[in-house]
């Protein structure tokens, strides 16, 4: 009875399966440089083979967090808050989201938006994936679109994925880690050869950060 009582409160976002939550620089996309603190769920479907989180597929493994404590943590490092995953958005975001608004923080999420939007963002990152593609409502809602190039057919989906996005989205291109000495001047090629695209390199590790 327990253990029914743990999931429908993971189910309603009361809990969630917190796998990490850390105080760093954003490595990625638009943000890249700034200070952030970085909320990681677990729980993730979409099953890339590529991902460099997989130990955040499994929900299993990532103990039921009250949301109440999540946010306590947040508040105390930083006015930025990047929820990531996982696929954050396999769980209900809204609680979340405005227990850390109504404590004046503003809040980022990184998601391939294969499931529905929930939660009150300030910035949504659309990082899609070929295998589960995003709903699409969420197109015009994004800020940024960040597309992983793993291969050169890579640059077809992203701009069938920027075709779907408003005209203000900042559109960001970034090497798949294991591939980035091969993917990387062919991204920079591109974005010469097509200037609205940016290049999004994982500065993160690069500086051996989490």
């Amino acid at each position: 009875m327990q253990n029914e009582k743990i999931e429908d409160l993971v189910q309603k976002g009361v809990m969630l399966p917190l796998m990490e939550e850390f105080y760093t620089i954003q490595g990625e996309g638009y943000h890249t440089g700034t200070a952030a603190y970085f909320i990681r769920i677990g729980g993730c479907d979409v099953g890339c083979h590529w991902c460099d989180v997989k130990e955040s597929w499994d929900p299993e493994r990532h103990p039921p967090t009250q949301i109440g404590s999540i946010i306590e943590n947040a508040k105390k490092y930083s006015n930025t808050i990047v929820i990531t995953g996982g696929e954050p958005l396999t769980w209900d975001m809204s609680m979340l989201t405005q227990g850390l608004k109504d404590n004046g923080l503003s809040i980022h999420i990184e998601t391939s938006g294969a499931y529905d939007l929930t939660g009150v963002w300030d910035w949504i990152c659309l990082s899609p994936k070929k295998i589960k593609l995003p709903k699409p409502e969420i197109y015009s809602k994004v800020d940024e679109l960040k597309v992983i190039i793993f291969n050169k057919h890579d640059f077809k989906f992203a701009e069938e994925q920027a075709s779907q996005v408003g005209e203000d989205c900042e559109l960001f291109l970034q090497p798949e880690w294991s591939v980035r000495e091969k993917m990387t001047p062919q991204i920079v090629e591109y974005v010469m050869n097509h200037p609205q695209w940016r290049i999004s390199l994982q500065t993160h590790k690069y500086l051996n950060i989490p």
